[in-house]
């Protein structure tokens, strides 16, 4: 599972993504049942769930978070808490329907205690299981949702809001935009031009014409 990317961004210029996977999985199904018994890391043994999609496997647009909550610990699904439910606002605020046109995921599958921020070495623990996401479900458009998914994907420092957006090359002919996380809008509230917000309806508005482009 190799990944050839070359980025290039307004603050950095060039950037070439290689990630490593020793993992290899026979299917999703594979993928899924190896990571419900993972002890790669620490986060497995404060865990009540591993949370590890949801949505449909088939779907060219792919969403990728930072890591489970609270909700979604106790549920086993991916944005189900406050964050998930804007997020499904934003997604049929321009008719994209979770279930059906969306996979969603997290980079890591164990929540963090106490919501904290996962740390390099969990997220290369469950690189494995994102990487094999990815491949098996070849999507066409990936949404990074915050830094923490930007950086985990991309292998990038760039600050998102230099980032979000925009349209970069990945492989397999797919692309990714990062995008602000629907917490960090939880936290904005204000819907002026130029706000969070405001970025967001414009963000999301792209996707959408993208996913009309390709079907």
């Amino acid at each position: 599972m190799q990944l050839d990317l070359d980025l290039k961004t307004a603050s950095t210029g060039e950037h070439t993504l290689v990630p490593s996977c020793a993992d290899h999985f026979a299917s999703l199904d594979q993928t899924a049942a190896a990571a419900s018994i993972c002890q790669r890391c620490s986060l497995s043994q404060t865990r009540k769930s591993v949370v590890f999609c949801d949505g449909n496997p088939e779907a060219k647009l792919m969403i990728i978070g930072e890591g489970p909550g609270q909700k979604e610990d106790e549920t086993g699904l991916p944005f189900v808490g406050r964050a998930g439910q804007l997020l499904d606002r934003i997604l049929a605020s321009v008719e994209i329907d979770r279930q059906k046109d969306t996979y969603i995921c997290n980079v890591v599958k164990c929540r963090p205690p106490h919501n904290r921020v996962p740390d390099k070495s969990e997220a290369e623990a469950c690189r494995p299981y994102l990487d094999a996401q990815i491949d098996f479900i070849g999507p066409q458009l990936i949404l990074l949702a915050g830094a923490t998914a930007v950086a985990a994907v991309l292998q990038v420092k760039d600050p998102i809001s230099r980032m979000r957006g925009k349209w970069f090359p990945f492989k397999n002919n797919a692309k990714v935009m990062p995008i602000f996380h629907p917490s960090f809008l939880l936290r904005n509230d204000s819907k002026e031009v130029g706000s969070p917000k405001w970025l967001m309806w414009q963000d999301i508005k792209a996707v959408r014409q993208a996913l009309d482009a390709i079907r």
